[in-house]
């Protein structure tokens, strides 16, 4: 595949904030920089997630209300978080590992598809081989181990190691780990399933985003 300069560029500027992001949070958790930019720097990831997740209730009053209530509760609770900064990036680091290894293995229970095979369907139009099917199925699996062990590993450094262990594994480690587990899989693609069924990276943002638009709400508890 091809890229195009504006698409390489692209990608360059979001290597570029990822690396900042993880020096920022390095320095913020070892106290070397401002509390209130460290706060923030920790608790962003969290507010995203938790808008996204109201805004796909798709009910106004609920993700109104939410958000103000998410809002109001950041600013009360922004003087404590200002003292516990270390705090607030474990437990950012540790909330989006396990809610990640959510997402991907709450799709392996029960009857329905695995996250990654749903992707592989859209990509093909619905049609994938048993081959492909089987892979997908394990690779959602290694996503959701990947993430699980982000997350245990994460919570004994921070129990059993110093500060400025926790910090590397977390911070600065974050990226070069979730880059390793791509080009493992990519290999393991290689290997496992033939030319005409490994789809582009192309292929694979437009299918993850079609399959998030096309997804429905959380049903209502009854």
């Amino acid at each position: 595949m091809t890229l195009t300069p504006v698409q390489l560029l692209r990608g360059l500027a979001v290597v570029v904030f990822l690396i900042a992001w993880a020096l920022l949070a390095h320095y913020g958790t070892a106290g070397d920089s401002s509390p209130d930019l460290s706060v923030l720097l920790g608790v962003s990831p969290i507010i995203a997630a938790v808008g996204l997740l109201l805004w796909r209730t798709r009910h106004p009053l609920l993700a109104g209300g939410g958000n103000l209530l998410l809002l109001g509760s950041l600013i009360w609770l922004w003087p404590t978080l200002r003292q516990n900064v270390p705090l607030v990036f474990f437990i950012q680091h540790l909330g989006t590992n396990l809610a990640l290894a959510t997402l991907f293995g709450r799709s392996l229970l029960g009857d329905g598809e695995a996250l990654i095979t749903q992707l592989a369907r859209a990509v093909y139009h619905g049609k994938i081989s048993e081959r492909k099917r089987v892979y997908t199925r394990r690779a959602t699996l290694a996503w959701t181990l990947f993430f699980l062990g982000n997350a245990f590993i994460s919570a004994i450094l921070w129990l059993l190691a110093p500060q400025a262990a926790w910090s590397v594994f977390a911070n600065l480690l974050s990226f070069p780990l979730l880059v390793c587990m791509f080009v493992a899989e990519h290999i393991w693609r290689l290997c496992a399933l033939p030319p005409e069924e490994r789809p582009s990276i192309a292929q694979v943002v437009s299918a993850y985003r079609l399959h998030s638009k096309q997804s429905p709400p959380p049903a209502n508890p009854s």
